[in-house]
């Protein structure tokens, strides 16, 4: 049997295979799955039983490439877990090999069970359990142990815990909180909800991609879209709403980091990352995705993409308010319970038969007067989300008409700059369906030529890369530039996804005008340096996206035109 374990880690939250904390391993294998994971029940049952959690439950998930062996544990022992795991694993591999464990089964149920009790703390157990029986949220990590959420909140160290008998539950309480996923749109999306809770007069945060903001103020800076982030928001004694950006790996790495929402909303589906934790179409990435609808509890609302086939497919019936959205308004899931579509160019809630014209699309700024087909289906998804945040339509309206799309409200995602007769797209597309978007947007905007930067993260797999490479051809370019992005290799050598962009490019348009540069940066100053009146420049950015932002407004502040010396771009930070 050839098996390689590619992971063993802890799930914290409700994940893909349960909604339990535990812990998985990750197992590759060609063949002999059915044997191996009747041998490792059998052997994962024996030490939970030795270790005294007979209670625990066992699962398999089963795909393409492997399996997916998951162990429920206290959430006091995960650590413990992953070796309780582990050696399941181990004495099922020795059974089906006709030899001895490396370890006999009394000798490590000593040694786990030692292991379990240095990890165990029952002060966190017993604030856990008082927290349930209060009906708050409780949330735990390496570090800090929490009760309620936003202003609601109290925040501990986990080695200087509370007994709950001393705990001043009566200002204890939750706040709303939404959460977002999908393969795009996720920050814009997020962005969107918070400018409408924040027209309440009420104080959001949020996480995502682009930090944690409190208020609209910067916590942390960086991608903080995982359990990490979601947590940082709901323990800020300011919030009185949270809106939180739920990414994929986060959910499969660790688990939701907030395992109870009163809306979430999965804004589409594509192939992205396939490959990575046993998801190998799209498919398996949405059921990923739609493990968000498991916060959702009765009265709470899942807001799901009608025009999305995926989802259609995969949604499947819960105890959420299902909400459809939908920019076709002839699509028969529309006349659903509710619904939220464009209908002869106005958002409208529809509930039943009864239809409420919400705002003109012209009227909503980051639409582009209905050419950003995506930020169409952005504001679709926040206004059906709105509700489960108590945001009200007027307030949700009054957002929406002055939320604009530059580098102060949505920094990267569809900032215009114009210079020189020139028009410049700054935009965070950066897969194949990312592109396509923003290639039906490009190709309604007037231009005399077009250019189109282009550039690729190493863990993709070769196909997605090219992929996307043929994406920009929506474009109908005159010249494109392939960026390398260094700081995102991620395993690669520099220069190969590079060329594997460049060599797709070549094959598929020989003649397209194609050169290559540095980084975001260097990709963007070659653009500018190209351009000359009436051009469209499309400029998906990663990782300089501040300096490239900070430099194109310079560009348009102090009236830079083609033919000009070009200023030089703010140094390398």
């Amino acid at each position: 049997m050839r098996l390689v374990l590619e992971d063993s880690r802890r799930l914290t939250g409700p994940n893909l295979v349960s909604t339990d904390p535990g812990a998985i391993l990750e197992v590759r294998l060609e063949e002999g799955a059915a044997a191996l994971v009747a041998a490792w029940e059998r052997r994962a049952r024996e030490i939970l039983d030795a270790v005294g959690w007979g209670g625990e439950r066992i699962r398999v998930r089963r795909h393409r490439a492997g399996l997916g062996l998951v162990i429920s544990a206290p959430v006091d022992a995960l650590y413990s877990a992953t070796e309780v795991n582990e050696w399941a694993l181990e004495a099922a591999t020795a059974d089906l090999e006709g030899r001895a464990a490396a370890e006999p089964p009394a000798e490590a149920a000593a040694r786990l069970g030692e292991r379990i009790a240095g990890e165990s703390n029952p002060p966190l157990l017993r604030l856990r359990a008082a927290a349930a029986e209060h009906g708050v949220m409780f949330l735990s990590d390496d570090d800090r142990a929490s009760v309620g959420m936003g202003t609601g909140s109290r925040t501990w160290p986990v080695d200087d815990l509370p007994e709950p008998e001393a705990v001043d539950w009566g200002g204890i309480h939750d706040v709303r909180v939404a959460l977002v996923t999908g393969t795009n749109g996720k920050t814009t999306t997020v962005r969107l909800l918070a400018a409408m809770v924040e027209a309440t007069g009420r104080t959001a945060g949020f996480s995502s991609t682009d930090g944690v903001f409190v208020g609209g103020k910067p916590v942390e800076t960086g991608d903080y879209s995982g359990p990490g982030g979601a947590r940082t928001v709901v323990r800020d004694s300011r919030v009185e709403a949270a809106i939180l950006e739920t990414a994929r790996g986060g959910m499969l790495r660790r688990g939701l980091g907030v395992p109870r929402a009163d809306g979430v909303v999965v804004t589409n589906v594509a192939a992205d990352h396939l490959g990575e934790y046993g998801l190998h179409d799209v498919e398996e990435v949405a059921e990923a995705k739609l493990v968000v609808a498991r916060a959702v509890e009765s009265g709470g609302r899942l807001v799901l993409n009608a025009d999305d086939p995926v989802l259609v497919r995969r949604r499947a019936p819960g105890a959420a308010t299902l909400v459809w959205i939908s920019q076709n308004p002839a699509n028969p899931l529309a006349a659903g319970d509710e619904a939220v579509l464009v209908e002869d160019g106005m958002f409208v809630r529809r509930r039943g038969d009864a239809r409420q014209r919400l705002v003109a699309v012209d009227d909503v700024p980051v639409t582009l007067a209905g050419v950003a087909g995506y930020n169409v289906e952005n504001v679709l998804a926040a206004l059906a989300l709105a509700p489960a945040l108590g945001v009200p339509d007027g307030a949700a309206v009054q957002a929406l008409r002055t939320f604009q799309p530059s580098a102060e409200h949505l920094p990267g995602r569809t900032n215009l700059f114009r210079f020189g007769g020139v028009t410049a797209i700054v935009d965070f597309a950066h897969n194949p369906h990312g592109m396509e978007a923003l290639a039906a947007t490009v190709r309604r905007l007037p231009a005399h030529r077009r250019l189109v930067v282009i550039g690729q993260a190493g863990d993709r797999d070769d196909a997605s890369i090219r992929a996307l490479a043929r994406s920009v051809l929506e474009m109908q370019p005159d010249r494109v530039v392939v960026k390398e992005l260094t700081r995102y290799l991620r395993g690669r050598e520099p220069g190969e996804v590079l060329g594997l962009i460049h060599d797709e490019l070549r094959a598929a348009a020989p003649d397209l005008d194609v050169v290559v540069a540095g980084d975001d940066l260097d990709a963007v100053r070659a653009a500018v340096g190209w351009c000359a009146e009436g051009d469209l420049l499309v400029l998906p950015v990663h990782a300089r996206r501040d300096e490239v932002l900070g430099w194109l407004a310079m560009l348009e502040r102090t009236g830079w035109r083609p033919g000009k010396p070009i200023p030089p771009p703010p140094a390398c930070g």
